[in-house]
């Protein structure tokens, strides 16, 4: 049992978890804004564009009387709008923070070596004469 408690407890103390817990922490937040963005600015658009359907209510009875079984199918479609615009927002979100993080690639080093043109062996830049075919090298 003290050996699971101390594999528990580096476990735990491992940067990548605690890196995982701040995520969904965040996440957790980062949903209510999106949840927001989506109910409260894209769907009354979406709804202006549509006519006015509140697709949450479109439903089929299925039987009679007051308590009969419905086949809320939109719910379901207004579930799938939902998906698609808070997929839409996290990916613009995503490529704009990606353009903001992305750096600039560093320029290529200059080069240290050479190749010798009579035995293709590798020589300094500096080099005048080649220390393995004694061959001038004027390239």
């Amino acid at each position: 049992m003290k050996t699971f408690m101390k594999e528990f407890k580096e476990f735990i103390s491992r940067g990548n978890v605690m890196d995982m817990a701040v995520g969904v922490i965040i996440g957790g937040a980062f949903t209510a804004i999106v949840n927001s963005l989506v109910n409260d600015i894209f769907m009354p658009v979406l709804s202006l564009i549509t006519g006015g359907i509140d697709f949450s209510s479109l439903a089929i009875v299925l039987g009679n009387g007051e308590n009969a079984a419905t086949l809320n199918y939109g719910a379901f479609i207004a579930a799938v709008i939902n998906f698609l615009l808070i997929a839409l927002v996290i990916f613009v979100l995503i490529k704009v923070l990606n353009k903001l993080s992305r750096k600039k690639p560093e320029a290529p080093a200059a080069p240290t070596t050479k190749t010798c043109p009579f035995c293709k062996e590798t020589i300094s830049i500096e080099a005048t004469k080649c220390p393995h075919c004694t061959s001038d090298v004027t390239v």
